[in-house]
């Protein structure tokens, strides 16, 4: 430190200090229990995307819900509170299951298969995925 002048050092505890505080980059604390759950949803949403009919978006989400063919909505977690909250209001007039996606709208998308970000998927037809049913007994 001796060799190195003051305003270096201090730059340097100061960048430290930025890159520690930024929320983009600290380490998520994530359980094993929650990995697990996550590459499970990843997976039976891979199936769906596959197999199944889907409707990604929000306004195609809230059309799929008001026709009432939805069976499962999932929402990516950094959806506005008041979208979020519209589409767990039609959701629960249409007597269709809400699943909070555990990441956020980038995430949603790449499970889906897609190189675009996605902030809700509407599930119409499973094929041959159980995630309406795993996701209801996980809730339990």
């Amino acid at each position: 430190v001796s060799t190195q002048s003051t305003g270096e050092c201090c730059l340097l505890v100061c960048i430290v200090v930025l890159h520690a505080s930024c929320p983009y980059h600290t380490p998520a604390m994530v359980s094993k229990k929650q990995k697990k759950a996550q590459e499970g949803i990843n997976s039976r949403l891979a199936l769906v995307m596959k197999s199944g009919k889907y409707t990604l978006g929000y306004k195609s989400t809230l059309k799929t819900l008001r026709s009432g063919k939805a069976k499962m909505i999932l929402i990516a977690n950094n959806t506005p509170p008041l979208r979020k909250s519209e589409i767990e209001y039609y959701a629960m007039l249409a007597k269709c299951g809400v699943y909070h996606y555990n990441g956020n709208n980038i995430d949603l998308g790449t499970a889906c298969g897609k190189y675009f970000r996605v902030s809700c998927v509407a599930i119409t037809k499973p094929g041959d995925s159980d995630i309406i049913r795993s996701t209801m007994e996980e809730k339990q």
